[in-house]
């Protein structure tokens, strides 16, 4: 019978979602679940996106170009002019969300086999983007004790071989919420300028920084032309995962010329979304001073009430609304699947991503979970009480 392909059989499952059909189980149980697992806010999406769907007045809904509306791209310019990245349209490439960024990222600077360099845990997709893209990860550990802060730059410089294309970093990082500093942000620049490497920057939680701490971008420093790619999205900032309208920037053109190829082979991004995303720049500042409070509240006390479990230990997010948590379990994977199959608390369980799944290296973090704080304070209340109901009960 015809076989699947090797890089088919060898795409790693989502450790966000692979857990549904127990999920949907549990609903069939009539459990109520809380969602703790998926990045999906449920923060209302700007109405003046909205609105301009409603009143789009189009009479055909036709391509647009590859690399995006030129209008559109002006005005992504103009945001990002806004926090003292200085770029133009012809610097952007629109894309169907951060995720096809990335793929066109790695398809423009890596052939098969090379090698990115990711400080570990990251964004689960990381994995499956390099497998599609037939892209080596090298994992650099960061982990709980330091607040999984930046590794050090010898660590990082060990790794780098004739292979190496790229350092890819996550800033606010997805899952742990760590914000790197300028200090760090220079760090990286300085040994990517020194090796000749790209470094690759996916900002899409950029707005979401908390107690005072201020996001400084890699397009912000000086000499990165040849260097810097930024990953960004509209789907956190704005509320609107559905909308899958992100983008590749970069000053490099022989890159942009090289993305641009992988944008047409594509035809060209959604024209609603884009011009849902298009108006959403007009949100005005009130929303994420909002959005933001709302947040750093939901962190502090989902925080407080872990860190009130024995056994418990949790890294405390500085931006972005995930946070990694080591639980007193041998396995997360087995515990967060029991929670869906075998447990409630009158009625109720929970839903969390193990975080195993977060990391390239074998058997690292399997006690660990992703906790995403996009649920209300009342809810996530609730969330950790179930959650340590069902450590009291639950063995390996």
């Amino acid at each position: 019978m015809p076989s699947i392909s090797r890089k088919g059989n060898d795409m790693p499952e989502s450790p966000i979602r692979k857990l549904v059909p127990y999920a949907e189980m549990a609903y069939k149980q009539n459990k109520t679940v809380y969602h703790l697992n998926i990045g999906q806010p449920d923060i209302q999406t700007p109405q003046i996106a909205l609105d301009a769907v409603s009143n789009h007045g189009l009479d055909i809904l036709a391509y647009t170009r590859s690399e995006g509306s030129y209008e559109y791209r002006e005005k992504i310019a103009a945001y990002y002019q806004g926090k003292s990245i200085a770029v133009s349209a012809n610097d952007i490439v629109v894309t169907t969300g951060g995720s096809e960024a990335l793929l066109f990222a790695m398809g423009s600077i890596c052939d098969p086999d090379d090698e990115v360099i990711i400080p570990e845990p990251f964004y689960a997709n990381y994995n499956g983007f390099a497998k599609a893209s037939g892209v080596s990860i090298i994992p650099v550990h960061s982990g709980i004790d330091d607040n999984f802060a930046l590794p050090p730059i010898a660590d990082f410089e060990t790794l780098i071989t004739p292979k190496t294309k790229a350092i890819l970093i996550c800033n606010p990082g997805n899952p742990t919420g760590y914000l790197y500093s300028k200090e760090e942000i220079q760090s990286l620049v300085a040994l990517v300028q020194k090796h000749d490497l790209f470094l690759v920057s996916d900002e899409v939680y950029r707005e979401f920084t908390y107690d005072g701490n201020v996001h400084y971008s890699i397009l912000q420093e000086p000499g990165m032309e040849q260097y810097g790619i930024l990953i960004d999205s509209v789907s956190k900032r704005y509320s609107m995962c559905g909308a899958r309208i992100g983008c590749l920037v970069s000053k490099n053109k022989k890159l942009l010329t090289t993305a641009l190829k992988f944008a047409q082979a594509r035809l060209s991004p959604p024209t609603f979304a884009q011009i849902a995303s298009e108006a959403a720049l007009g949100t005005p500042q009130s929303y994420f001073d909002a959005v933001i409070k709302e947040y750093q509240e939901r962190r502090d006390t989902l925080v407080s009430a872990l860190q009130a479990i024995p056994g418990v230990r949790v890294g405390v997010p500085k931006g972005a609304f995930y946070c990694i948590v080591e639980l007193p379990v041998k396995n997360s994977d087995a515990f967060a699947q029991w929670l869906l199959e075998s447990f409630d608390l009158n009625g109720e369980t929970i839903m969390v991503a193990p975080a195993a799944g977060f990391y390239s290296t074998p058997g690292v973090g399997l006690n660990q979970v992703r906790i995403a704080y996009v649920l209300n304070k009342e809810s996530l209340i609730k969330a950790v009480a179930i959650l340590k109901a069902a450590l009291e009960q639950y063995t390996d």
